[in-house]
């Protein structure tokens, strides 16, 4: 299981998308997800509506390939229409361990067309859809209560896919149940998963015990 720290290796919330966070996280082997909007004609980082000085992709990409590029890259898209700058700035950066999610459904099928690493998300709101018939993952979202079993798991990473498991405590709940449960899984599954967490230093200790 990979670990993905959520808006980076952060110690105080106000850290939380800055390039000492995801550069904390990348130190200790974890991949990051972070959020990506437009602002002025380029991409900055920013999980909010961006504000002028919000960092810019290509400052985060900057530091990953200096740093970070031995761990996966998760980029939550928060604005329609960022399909090519993205694609663009990732080859730039021969960026290969990533993967968009997040989109609009119609701006998803430009990244599914584009044959970029694209997972969809699955939650109790939405279900499987026939987008997902041509994706890399899924990301696994649960927002009032884990619903899905280990078998939805197992059949996930069966079909080829990888599965980003979001931790319980990105919704405010806590999350022992969940990582007793995937603790649960074979060593076969466990290397499909990834795990998006904002206790990546907990997480790494309990997955290796």
């Amino acid at each position: 299981m990979k670990i993905l720290a959520h808006r980076g290796h952060w110690r105080e919330p106000a850290e939380k998308n800055t390039l000492a966070a995801f550069e904390r996280a990348w130190s200790a082997g974890y991949g990051i997800e972070t959020d990506l909007r437009d602002l002025g004609g380029s991409i900055v980082v920013s999980h909010d509506l961006p504000q002028i000085g919000a960092m810019d992709f290509e400052t985060l990409l900057q530091a990953y390939a200096a740093q970070g590029k031995q761990t996966p890259l998760a980029l939550n898209i928060k604005a329609d229409g960022l399909q090519k700058a993205v694609a663009h700035q990732l080859e730039k950066y021969q960026v290969a361990d990533y993967f968009v999610f997040d989109m609009s459904v119609p701006d998803s099928l430009a990244y599914l067309r584009s044959g970029m690493s694209t997972f969809l998300r699955l939650s109790e709101f939405e279900p499987w859809t026939v987008l997902h018939d041509n994706i890399a993952g899924i990301w696994l979202d649960a927002f009032t209560g884990r619903w899905w079993t280990l078998d939805d798991v197992r059949a996930i990473t069966k079909q080829g896919r990888k599965a980003a498991i979001v931790s319980a405590e990105l919704h405010g709940r806590q999350h022992e149940e969940l990582w007793q449960a995937l603790q649960q899984l074979e060593p076969e599954t466990k290397a499909e998963l990834l795990l998006c967490t904002d206790f990546p230093e907990d997480a790494e200790r309990y997955f290796a015990a």
